[in-house]
């Protein structure tokens, strides 16, 4: 299992991705978030095939597709976690902390 939490900023959310693999290269997903926006994006995204979205181009892949159904925020960097959960939970990736430091100057 792959584990990933968002915190995703100024909104105050912070989201918990769990990715379970299952036979061959599915994955059992539970995405576990107070966010309005992201709760119908976890009710439908379930379960995925590893392989698929693990190497579909930026944008092409049905966790971007469902996001955007419903992520109201284009920056919002769940989809993304959840894709880094996915490629942990195939074994396509290490687990190592991915980390984006905003400042204004």
């Amino acid at each position: 299992m792959a584990k990933v939490v968002v915190e995703a900023g100024v909104c105050g959310f912070v989201t918990t991705i769990e990715a379970v693999p299952q036979e061959g290269y599915q994955l059992k997903l539970t995405i576990d978030t107070p966010c309005p926006s992201l709760q119908p994006l976890a009710a439908e995204l379930t379960a995925v095939d590893g392989r698929k979205v693990c190497f579909a181009q930026i944008g092409d892949s049905e966790i971007f597709a469902a996001a955007r159904k419903y992520c109201r925020h284009a920056a919002c960097p769940v989809p993304t976690a959840i894709h880094k959960a996915a490629e942990v939970a195939c074994n396509f990736a290490l687990p190592k902390d991915v980390r984006m430091t905003i400042t204004k100057e």
